[in-house]
């Protein structure tokens, strides 16, 4: 397990600019809105030839009553119990604060860690009447910073990997990735809650409350995994501010990052066309699925209520007939660990290697059924196919006029080789070459 460090302190002191210039990229959501960067946010960071986790949380209000705010506070809390190192937050030119006394009362009650960080001070000999106020919150480790110019960064991640040292560590094993994708509000917090058997992420019925993607490592059966909690993926004519731009974009760059997709459906409300724009970006990225219909404790059934629905969804999401359909309720438990065990099928499916002498014994088959049809006058004719690729699967065939093969005719092929060798929830990629072409 690699260290811990949690950037914590009270809103808008700068935590998640800080954040973004550690780990270089814009991962963060910044915004000069309190409460903006609302869930915990991971990343893996490496300084001096130290690696570790860094997490930046949401504003740390301790005393407050409002609903979201304390769900922030409950994380940001959480966040802190998790760290190893604590790097507390705090804003030069704001002076010291009731609220960044409360936040250091109380990190001082869990006996961690603590650097303080007096962040925007962009010239300490300018201002360093401003940065010895912070003296008084009573932390040993100081250091002035300013995460916006990138000044002391580096003296700072020094201090912080300094604390290593008094640090017990086990070596962290990566699992299978993955990314829980959906509209706002269909139940993807929940279902990554219920997974955990804890509150990772905050949960609440006002959509779009998880902004941010979130990774929660956690084992079953032995095996190890990570999910990728995402935020909710809104309807490009609803995404009019920035913040829900960048939102859109994490959302995508997860898929990326993951080994495979759980789509979520909201059982009440059927496949919508948002449904399949966000199933068609993780089918575009290759990735396999699981379409997982929520809710399912909320619909009446009968015997044929799970088939009819299940045939439904196929119709309205043709693009993934291969993809299997799962039917739970994150509320009850409901067929949830299933996910995980088909999690593990469609992997290996995805990662299987087919040997070139059974595929083109299947090919050859399949082609005395339904022979390649003529084009333009001319004969094609397939010599033979090869896999050259997994995850995903990538066949190449050669053929004398690999222009005139017919794209029905490889979806026909591509079905007979599912029939052959499952793939389930797996994409399959054709490639034609002619005959002779190097591989």
């Amino acid at each position: 397990m690699k260290p811990v460090v949690a950037i914590v302190g009270r809103p808008n002191v700068g935590k998640s600019t800080l954040f973004n210039k550690l780990i270089g990229e814009r991962a963060a959501i910044v915004k000069d809105v309190p409460g903006v960067t609302r869930d915990r946010l991971y990343r893996d960071i490496e300084w001096s030839g130290h690696e570790f986790l860094l997490v930046d949380t949401g504003g740390l209000e301790p005393n407050t009553k409002d609903y979201i705010m304390s769900k922030v506070r409950y994380q940001a809390e959480v966040a802190i119990e998790e760290a190893d190192v604590v790097v507390f937050i705090v804003d030069g030119q704001a002076g010291v604060t009731a609220l960044d006394e409360e936040v250091a009362y109380v990190l001082r009650k869990k006996n961690k860690h603590v650097i303080l960080a007096v962040n925007k001070i962009d010239n300490l000999e300018k201002h360093s009447e401003l940065v010895y106020e912070f003296y008084g919150l009573g932390f040993e480790n100081f250091i002035a910073i300013s995460g916006e110019h990138k000044q002391n960064l580096g003296d700072l991640l020094d201090l912080v990997i300094e604390k290593f040292k008094d640090i017990e560590l086990i070596e962290e094993e990566e699992g299978l990735r993955i990314a829980v994708i959906g509209r706002p509000n269909v139940g993807k917090s929940s279902l990554v809650n219920k997974l955990m058997g804890e509150e990772r992420t905050i949960v609440s019925n006002i959509a779009g409350t998880t902004r941010d993607a979130i990774d929660t490592k956690f084992e079953y059966d032995g095996n190890s995994y990570v999910l990728i909690d995402t935020a909710g993926i809104r309807r490009k004519s609803k995404v009019e501010e920035s913040l829900e731009y960048y939102s859109v974009l994490r959302a995508i760059k997860s898929i990326k990052r993951a080994n495979i997709c759980f789509v979520l459906i909201d059982s009440k409300e059927g496949v919508t066309d948002q449904d399949k724009r966000i199933a068609g970006l993780a089918f575009e990225e290759k990735k396999p699925i699981i379409i997982v219909i929520n809710k399912w404790d909320l619909v009446k059934k009968d015997n044929y209520t799970m088939k009819d629905y299940e045939k439904e969804v196929k119709d309205q999401l043709p693009f993934l007939s291969y993809a299997p359909v799962i039917f739970i309720s994150a509320l009850t438990g409901q067929r949830v660990l299933k996910l995980i065990e088909k999690s593990e099928q469609i992997f290996a499916e995805y990662t299987k290697k087919i040997t070139t002498g059974v595929l083109n014994q299947v090919l050859k088959e399949a082609m005395m059924l339904n022979p390649v049809p003529t084009r333009k006058g001319r004969v094609v004719k397939i010599n033979y196919a090869t896999q050259i690729r997994t995850a995903p699967p990538k066949f190449v065939l050669f053929a004398n006029n690999p222009d005139l093969l017919h794209f029905s005719y490889l979806r026909y092929l591509e079905n007979k080789i599912r029939e052959a060798f499952g793939f389930e929830g797996s994409p399959i990629e054709f490639t034609v070459r002619r005959k002779g072409k190097d591989d």
